[in-house]
């Protein structure tokens, strides 16, 4: 009867394993670590919370349903889905080919892999379809990895074509889906093999927790993603998961509102002098606008801008007082952080100007405060 998306997540009561017998209104929050199991019957038994949990996996269905999956497993963290993809994929002596403009913390935990274990990792500009191909067809690749969109480059991949492309090779095909959500994207739809995604970040909406997610679009995949989860205690806590239960009914609203505030303010920043660049999907000076129009029904609200001096930046950030210099982004309050400092701090000069950042690109997270109150707080901090 549920048909349409924002109903389902309107309902997630519905997602529970079994009916709550007092029909309460948001599922119960299952706050142990053991089960007993006498007094269980039924298919599904549970014994210990890192293994199974009826809250987490009210969520675990939810996230299935919307991403069009056959499996989910809830991270602790947004990072500890991807850390639980490469557990599950990758081994020793692995060849992973990745999109160069990744998060710093995917970034970090490549070069993890690097170093224990000896991961093979080729960074990619994932417009370049022949350099792909190249890529593909002289090394033995495991798994392909991309953001679309790309943070902090906020470049749009054309994810049916990189899916087609890494399957003829035979390797497994990850979006990391953070910035889109599903409420806008649907990878595993587009031929991708696992659709992961933080959920501290807009699905949440409230930044008062962190967590993740991993959704595989086979059940053997989903088999495994949960096994390696168990083994590895990468499980979300139940109390994490009903914080992010809170905002998901209005996921929908709030990423409308995110995306109309922060067209208005790249808009106005990009005819300012002071301003040399803006990089937002949602703008028609965006080299992949109609890409990004046909695969996403919603533009987030994130963009950068680059200031014509590193002076001129450190003086927004610093006389800025609605815009909190805080890494992250989907939170209802506005943010503005230089990549190069913060969320990016691990990349070096050349790799940040391979995905053409610079000490002077400005990363903004428009939020959900009056956009007239945004602009008048840009204009008094670049006086």
């Amino acid at each position: 009867m549920k048909s349409h998306l924002e109903t389902k997540l309107a309902h997630i009561q519905d997602f529970a394993t079994k009916k709550d017998p007092y029909g309460a209104s948001h599922f119960p929050i299952y706050n142990t670590g053991t089960f007993d199991l006498k007094q269980q019957d039924g298919d599904k038994i549970y014994d210990y919370t890192r293994s199974d949990n009826p809250t987490r996996e009210v969520l675990e269905n939810l996230f299935t349903e919307v991403e069009n999956g056959a499996g989910c497993v809830c991270t602790h963290t947004g990072i500890a889905s991807v850390a639980l993809l490469f557990e599950t994929v990758l081994k020793a002596n692995s060849h992973v080919m990745v999109e160069a403009d990744c998060y710093g913390g995917t970034f970090r935990l490549l070069n993890i892999f690097k170093e224990k274990y000896n991961v093979t990792v080729h960074f990619a500009d994932f417009l370049d379809f022949d350099n792909l191909e190249n890529i593909l067809s002289s090394n033995p690749i495991d798994l392909v990895l991309c953001e679309s969109p790309t943070n902090p480059g906020l470049k749009i991949i054309d994810l049916e074509e990189v899916a087609t492309l890494s399957h003829k090779h035979e390797a497994l095909f990850a979006v990391d889906n953070s910035l889109a959500t599903f409420i806008s994207q649907r990878p595993l739809d587009l031929g991708a093999d696992f659709s992961l995604f933080s959920t501290t970040k807009y699905i949440s909406g409230h930044g008062s927790v962190i967590a993740g997610a991993i959704v595989a679009k086979t059940k053997e995949h989903a088999n495994e993603i949960h096994y390696y989860a168990n083994a590895h205690g990468r499980s979300q806590n139940p109390m994490d998961v009903f914080l992010i239960s809170l905002g998901i009914p209005t996921l929908q609203v709030r990423m409308k509102e995110h995306g109309k505030n922060a067209l208005v303010i790249a808009t106005f920043l990009e005819e300012q002098e002071y301003i040399s660049k803006v990089t937002f999907p949602a703008l028609k000076s965006h080299a992949q606008y109609e890409l990004a129009r046909k695969q996403m029904e919603y533009i987030p609200g994130l963009f950068t801008a680059d200031f014509k001096s590193v002076e001129l930046a450190e003086k927004f950030i610093e006389k800025a007082e609605l815009f909190g210099e805080k890494c992250s982004f989907g939170s209802p309050d506005s943010r503005a952080e230089i990549p190069a400092k913060i969320s990016h701090a691990t990349f070096s000069t050349e790799e940040l100007a391979a995905i053409g950042i610079t000490s002077s690109t400005v990363r903004f997270s428009i939020g959900l405060e009056n956009v007239q109150d945004l602009l008048e707080d840009i204009k008094q901090a670049v006086k």
